[in-house]
């Protein structure tokens, strides 16, 4: 009884230990914002910032996040889009995708080597077409993909991102990717 007794005056001073802690935490804030202290200065202070994981393209051009246990599942079209703004790390205008189709053509024809049928040729016609919206949906499948793998401010390194009309790039530094 005597040793359950001591644990839980131990859980008890840890805990008003951590309430005291929290008070005084809240105590600098509150003397930040009246110091002028904006609000994102002040955020930015909770904000630990965390190592990226590495990116592993393998020889069969699956994709593995921080080692082979974790695959980033894509469909095969979706995967060769991903490779292909890899491949480019200055970014693509989506107007300019036309000028991609032969790389994306081979880059999918690696990724799925049996054969393309006339429906994969008409959907990566689509997905370079500017007028159509198939890049957008192919986009938003990648940031879902990532997504549902970590949080949104790690993921948002390593999907497919850039202003309306501007380039579009995903933006995780290449020391963070590997290409077996």
């Amino acid at each position: 009884m005597g040793n359950n007794q001591t644990g839980k005056n131990s859980k008890e001073l840890e805990h008003n230990s951590c309430s005291t802690l929290l008070d005084d935490v809240k105590q600098k804030v509150r003397l930040l914002r009246e110091s002028g202290v904006s609000e994102s200065e002040i955020a930015s202070l909770f904000y630990v910032e965390r190592p990226l994981p590495m990116l592993i393209i393998s020889k069969d051009f699956r994709i593995f996040l921080g080692d082979k246990q974790n695959e980033v599942h894509m469909e095969p079209l979706i995967r060769a889009i991903y490779l292909l703004f890899l491949r480019h790390p200055e970014g693509i205008v989506f107007k300019t995708l036309p000028d991609y189709r032969k790389e994306l053509t081979h880059l999918y024809d690696r990724v799925k080597p049996w054969g393309l049928t006339d429906r994969t040729l008409q959907s990566i016609e689509d997905v370079t077409n500017p007028l159509l919206n198939s890049i957008n949906e192919k986009c938003a499948r990648i940031k879902k993909a990532f997504l549902g793998m970590m949080e949104g401010n790690l993921a948002e390194h390593y999907y497919i991102k850039g202003t309306r009309g501007g380039v579009k790039k995903v933006s995780l530094p290449r020391d963070s990717i590997t290409w077996e």
